[in-house]
């Protein structure tokens, strides 16, 4: 399942920038898991396999010293990840960190990022 582009241009709007880094990060990820399920919701769009391993967001607010554009990415992995990357991360309940990446530029959304989303993709599957 795949949003339609209508789907999108209502998630979106006129954000054109955010629009073109989730494009790009929607890209890489069906590219390396076409299984994937992608479903928008009012404040997310979600990527599922079985269950839901990431989600890309639009910010809801300013934050200082933050990019004027920008797509936020969040995955949950079994641990605490240590990298100035993370601009959030939080334990919502025990063994389950919930980590938040801000996506500026496409070329944000490299090995490493794709690495930590296939590895919550991976928890997300075993249960």
């Amino acid at each position: 399942m795949h949003p339609t582009e209508e789907d999108l241009s209502g998630f979106f709007g006129t954000h054109d920038t955010e629009r073109h880094l989730y494009d790009v990060f929607a890209g890489r990820i069906l590219e390396e898991f076409p299984d994937t399920r992608v479903k928008v919701h009012r404040t997310q769009i979600s990527f599922y396999h079985r269950r839901l391993f990431a989600a890309t967001w639009l910010p809801v607010r300013l934050v200082r010293g933050r990019p004027e554009a920008y797509l936020v990415v969040t995955f949950v992995l079994d641990r605490q990840l240590d990298s100035p990357r993370i601009v959030e991360s939080v334990e919502p309940r025990p063994g389950r960190w919930t980590h938040h990446v801000l996506l500026a530029a496409p070329e944000e959304i490299d090995d490493e990022l794709l690495g930590w989303v296939g590895q919550a993709r991976q928890l997300a599957a075993s249960g």
